[in-house]
């Protein structure tokens, strides 16, 4: 089954790959233009509001790999699904993840800085995401340690599943607990009464599409490069392999462990035969 999903992947991909790639630039640049010029002013944040066009998409982004990373993980322990194709995918979808993590982070502190007067507070949903950095990094470090493709997959599923339990965590913590954040603005329980104006709220509809997008161009793009990654792994431990042969039987040679040229004659590596006793 992964093996038909991959090779469907390979068949559609060059031309796939643009269009979506076309796409995100082109909504990102969308995006760009309506948050910048054409959305209106906060009444008390005024154009600090813009960054709600990058702040939340990213966080989703972020959200949405680390779910790919999950799901790839429950498909590789399965043992119906297990197959390389979803321990790369999801490895790929965990790198992506870690970065637009960062970016959360790195957009929240510049949103906070004017908001709370600091760059960093230890506020609930502040800490769970960091938390959720550190266990996915974590993550993609075991798969650096462990060196056999099997036991790396496994454990590293198993891992990503850990850590992927901090998400809901995260996105419920200022909803548990009394924190600084404010509440959900888009993906609050209930979705009562809209909170944001119509051209903000259709902005933001954009950037969300605009970061998928992106997020999908990358996976792909990352995915071809694991694949590719995974070759060279292979040939070069066939490589190894052949060379460790080839010194083994360099040292044997075809006349027995010392290498003569023969068992009976007066080789290389042999002690000469007295005249007698020829």
């Amino acid at each position: 089954m992964a093996r038909g999903v991959a090779t469907r992947l390979s068949r559609v991909e060059p031309v796939a790959v643009r269009a979506v790639g076309a796409l995100a630039l082109a909504s990102l640049a969308a995006t760009v233009v309506l948050g910048l010029w054409f959305t209106p002013e906060d009444q008390v944040m005024g154009n600090l509001v813009r960054l709600l066009y990058v702040h939340p998409p990213v966080a989703w982004v972020a959200y949405l790999a680390f779910g790919v990373t999950a799901a790839c993980s429950i498909a590789y322990l399965w043992p119906r699904t297990r197959s390389p194709f979803w321990d790369r995918l999801g490895a790929a979808s965990a790198e992506i993840g870690v970065v637009f993590c960062a970016l959360t982070l790195a957009t929240g502190s510049i949103w906070g800085r004017p908001t709370w007067g600091v760059w960093w507070t230890w506020d609930a949903r502040l800490t769970t995401t960091a938390l959720l950095l550190a266990l996915f990094a974590g993550y993609l470090a075991i798969r650096r340690v462990t060196v056999d493709p099997a036991a790396r997959a496994k454990r590293s599923a198993v891992v990503a599943l850990v850590a992927f339990a901090d998400v809901p965590i995260v996105h419920m913590s200022v909803l548990w607990w009394r924190t600084l954040h404010q509440p959900p603005t888009v993906f609050r329980p209930g979705f009562g009464d809209p909170t944001l104006a119509t051209p903000m709220a259709w902005t933001l509809l954009l950037a969300f599409c605009a970061f998928t997008l992106a997020y999908v161009w990358l996976l792909a793009h990352r995915y071809r490069v694991a694949v590719l990654e995974a070759r060279m792994e292979g040939e070069g431990l066939e490589l190894a392999l052949a060379e460790r042969r080839a010194e083994a039987g360099y040292g044997e040679g075809p006349g027995g462990i010392e290498g003569g040229a023969g068992s009976g004659g007066d080789g290389p590596g042999q002690a000469p035969v007295p005249v007698g006793a020829r």
